[in-house]
């Protein structure tokens, strides 16, 4: 009879997907991190999935997804790339990063407004450089609100010239990126069984949603007793929960796997004021990261999230006899566009 894990597994391989992404990415302890926050308290077992080892254009969660959604656009033949997010943006820098590998074209839509740029050279360093270095057209566009709006009338002035586009949506979040993402849980109980042990929750940053979607049904399916939790750094979570409902039913449909939506976690609260703006935690929550377990962080997703999971295990959460795995999505470029916070 085939495990939890086989059956899932075997549903994800009906979808095909390029090999851009390293997979599996590891699975850690936190031993030291683990440590330090005993020191105030009961804190349990912690670990990271290491999701911003992916590889290719220095990697992070988006990675996965493009995996299995980009298998589309080559099989339409597209010869273009069309994205968008603002001017940090890690999605874009990994849709710009793919393209390079694929041999594709890349337009990008870059939004500004959606916060105020946090230093001088905000524009001109880290993803906004690499976005660059790949080759992509960059296209400056007002926010308003509407993630994917401007992106699709890019795509739809490129498709007058005579191109082939093919639109990744913002954040890569769809229910066929939700989908990929549910390949994240099936490699974490594989890697947790192996090492003994079975997550009690799964913790990591929630902002366009796919990423929660997937594993929310990805967990359902292999991992039934562990919590996925997501926290919300879009200081949105009435949207976010929205966006992961509707991606995490798309999913479960395409995966034929149940979706129930009070399994949908979403921690309002835990992650600054807005979008892209740190607060205190999350400046303390990379320099714990960095120096405790060398991990690299950024100020809008993933510090954002470990601030969250922190501010829980402070709140008392969870006993010292549990395992919680720490999904680090990645984005540590974005990190030098904000370095004025660690001078």
């Amino acid at each position: 009879m085939l495990s939890s894990i086989e059956r899932l597994t075997n549903r994800l391989a009906c979808f095909p997907r390029l090999g851009l992404a390293h997979l599996p990415t590891p699975l850690e302890p936190m031993k030291q991190l683990t440590a330090h926050l005993a020191k105030d308290g009961s804190c349990p077992r912690l670990w990271v999935k290491r999701e911003d080892c992916t590889g290719v254009g220095l990697g992070g969660n988006k990675l996965r997804k493009l995996d299995y959604v980009l298998s589309e656009a080559i099989e339409a033949g597209a010869d273009t790339l069309v994205s968008g997010g603002v001017v940090q943006s890690n999605s874009q820098r990994q849709v710009a990063a793919a393209a390079a590998r694929l041999g594709l074209d890349c337009h990008l839509t870059v939004y500004h407004g959606r916060l105020a740029p946090p230093s001088s050279d905000y524009g001109k360093t880290g993803n906004a450089l690499l976005n660059k270095l790949f080759g992509a057209t960059l296209h400056d566009v007002p926010w308003n609100g509407d993630r994917n709006g401007a992106i699709g009338d890019l795509a739809e002035r490129l498709r007058a010239q005579g191109r082939k586009p093919y639109v990744v949506p913002y954040g890569v979040s769809s229910p066929l990126g939700a989908v990929a993402y549910a390949s994240t849980v099936a490699e974490i109980a594989a890697q947790a069984a192996a090492l003994g042990f079975t997550p009690h929750a799964i913790v990591h940053c929630s902002g366009s949603a796919a990423t929660q979607a997937g594993l929310v049904v990805g967990a359902r399916a292999c991992l039934p007793d562990t919590k996925v939790v997501g926290i919300d750094i879009d200081a949105e979570p009435e949207r976010v929960r929205a966006d992961v409902l509707r991606f995490g039913q798309g999913a479960a449909d395409l995966l034929e796997q149940p979706f129930i939506a009070e399994d949908v976690e979403l921690v309002a609260g835990l992650a600054g004021p807005a979008y892209g703006v740190p607060h205190a935690a999350t400046i303390e929550a990379i320099r714990l990261g960095a120096r405790l377990e060398a991990l690299v962080l950024d100020p809008v997703y993933s510090g954002k999230g470990l601030a969250g999971l922190i501010s829980l295990i402070q709140a008392s959460r969870w006993t010292a006899d549990k395992d919680i795995v720490f999904v680090h999505t990645g984005g540590a470029p974005a990190l030098f566009a904000y370095h004025h916070l660690f001078d």
